[in-house]
């Protein structure tokens, strides 16, 4: 299975967070800006699904955990195949101090594709967010850092951090999965921002990873790994163990991560078929679209010069010919008679004297 079900971060100590004593179980140093002298952390298992466990100091509180997305309210199935993580280790309400993993998600960059005008960014095809595709750092700046704080202000960037060896992890993986036969490329980055908050100025550092499979797969990508990371400025560099030993911690439960791949390989073969489907109608509409210009250019050289397309009865074959008469018919001998007479029947006219007349519809639009 080439995706793992639950997305949390890699074993990077640059984006541990520092901690923030949390009375009784964490005591405080001698002074502001220390690391606490001693931490009783417990181990808290993730609410929804019992997915996974993690180390958390005592008197600190967690929020949300497993989520599904429902394919019908989304829009389609791409995000629905497996398990997301929304999740979050704070210090108090406000978050003042906290970790937080965020979901992966399945975007599409629908430029160069023939459905880039009807899904332009900002729409949303088959379940998928529409929205080109950037570098990691970009991705953080763009997108999780308004997510997860839209209430910072004067944001400043520390430093902005390439990571070539989570790369060179995320390449090795999909050597092993099959991806790397497509062609898929990868990116991973680090920012690291100060911003104002309620009178308060923090740093956080975001950690993310790229994966685009690239044309292949019409240009779908996703983030990998997301985490976001903060506390007060002056206090950041004091808690890192305690970050890290949150992070470090998490125990993923095994009879869960064999239900939930089991589970992701039918929805796959589901949205598979969806996908196909989709596809299908899509090449349908293209088609569609082109046949109705073709007939709207047809029809209009048709009314300039005159003319009509009609179907000879006996041939079945396309005609073309004149629309100053409202009928038209044709025997077998090629010969062709027009009338404006609804009711006439060249082959019961005496004068005419002819036989095996048939009427020459107007093809049908």
């Amino acid at each position: 299975m080439r995706r793992v079900a639950l997305t949390l971060a890699l074993v990077l100590a640059a984006t541990a967070l520092p901690g923030r004593a949390a009375p009784p179980a964490t005591r405080p140093s001698a002074s502001p800006g220390t690391k606490p002298r001693t931490v009783l952390f417990t181990r808290v298992t993730e609410p929804n699904e019992r997915a996974f466990s993690l180390l958390v100091p005592k008197g600190w509180r967690t929020e949300g955990g497993i989520t599904r997305v429902n394919p019908l309210q989304a829009g389609g199935p791409a995000n629905a195949v497996g398990a997301k993580v929304d999740f979050s280790v704070k210090r108090d309400a406000a978050g003042s101090v906290m970790l937080r993993w965020l979901p992966s998600i399945q975007y599409v960059d629908t430029r160069g594709t023939m459905v880039a005008q009807m899904f332009p960014p900002g729409t949303v095809y088959n379940g998928m967010p529409v929205l080109p595709l950037g570098g990691a750092a970009d991705f953080l700046a763009r997108v999780v850092l308004p997510y997860v704080r839209p209430g910072a202000a004067d944001v400043q960037v520390v430093e902005q951090k390439a990571l070539p060896e989570a790369v060179r992890a995320y390449q090795a993986a999909a050597r092993a999965n099959g991806l790397a036969a497509i062609g898929a490329t990868y990116d991973a980055a680090l920012l690291t921002v100060t911003y104002t908050e309620g009178g308060v100025r923090y740093r956080e550092v975001l950690y993310t990873g790229i994966e685009n499979l690239g044309p292949a797969a019409a240009g779908m990508w996703s983030n990998k790994d997301t985490l976001a990371a903060r506390a007060p400025d002056a206090e950041f560099d004091a808690w890192k163990g305690v970050g890290e030993t949150i992070r470090g911690s998490v125990r993923i439960d095994p009879a869960w991560l064999q239900g939930e791949l089991r589970g992701q390989a039918e929805r796959s073969q589901t949205a598979a078929e969806t996908q196909r489907y989709l596809q299908d109608a899509d090449n349908e509409i293209t088609a569609n679209r082109q046949r109705t210009n073709a007939e709207i250019r047809n029809d209009q050289y048709l009314t300039l010069t005159g003319q009509e397309d009609y179907v000879n009865p006996y041939t079945k074959e396309v005609e073309r010919g004149t629309n100053e008469w409202s009928n038209r018919w044709v025997d077998t001998s090629g010969n062709v008679l027009y009338t404006n007479d609804a009711s006439y029947d060249p082959n019961v006219d005496p004068e005419l004297n002819k036989t095996g007349f048939k009427r020459s519809a107007v093809r049908k639009r």
